[in-house]
This record gives C-alpha cells, structure tokens and sequence, in this order.
C-alpha cells in the first residue's frame, strides 16, 4: 500500500490549515483513492507533525509514502527542514520506503496553472 502525504507549513489559524486538509480530500477523490490514501501533516503550528503523520502511516500497514511539499519555493523548510524530518523517520522505519517528491512550486504544471489564472 502507498499513500501521498502532503506537507505543508501549519498556521495559528485553523481555517488556513483546513484548506490542505480539504485539498488532500480532493486530491484523494481525484486519484480514486481511499479517503486516508492522502494525508496531511504540518512543519509546525499544527497537528500531525510529519514524524506523527508518518509513524501513523507506517503503523496502519503502509510500505510507502510520497512526501509533497506543499511550498512555492525551495527555502529552508524545504532544503532542510522537511528532508531532516525525513531522515529522522526513515531511521525509524528502515523497512519501509519514504519518497521526497519535488515541492509544489518546482511542479512542471505550474507554469500553465499561473498562465491560466492570469488569462
């Protein structure tokens, strides 16, 4: 079994991190897969963490999650901070498979997802 987990910043304000927890909904629905096949977890000011988010994964009997960085650029959080979080799961769960993808704002859609928008 493989699941997505989407990583994104977490906010003080509960709305801005039910946003993502809405689009790994979606994103679930997109790709037909089951509700809990895209999860959410959080850098900081929000819960699950991503050590948390992926311990659970792990537990429920996956073998491997995709971690994407819900960021535009590739700053601190997404050159150390997220990958470090990584290491210190994987270490953990040597058996199982943890995959970095590329963060969303290195995603070969967006440029036609900006295009469009501004069109």
């Amino acid at each position: 079994m493989k699941k997505l987990l989407i990583v994104a910043h977490g906010s003080r304000r509960d709305a801005s991190n039910d946003e993502v927890r809405v689009l790994a909904d979606k994103i679930a629905k997109h790709l037909a897969l089951p509700a809990d096949g895209v999860q959410v977890a959080f850098l900081e000011l929000a819960v699950p963490a991503i050590g948390d988010a992926l311990d659970e994964c792990f537990k429920s009997g996956t073998e491997k999650v995709c971690v994407l960085p819900y960021f535009l650029s590739s700053g601190t959080h997404v050159v150390g901070d997220v990958p470090r979080e990584i290491a210190a799961a994987q270490s953990r769960w040597p058996d199982k498979t943890i995959e970095l993808l590329p963060h969303i704002g290195a995603a070969e859609g967006m440029v036609d997802l900006i295009a469009r928008s501004y069109s």
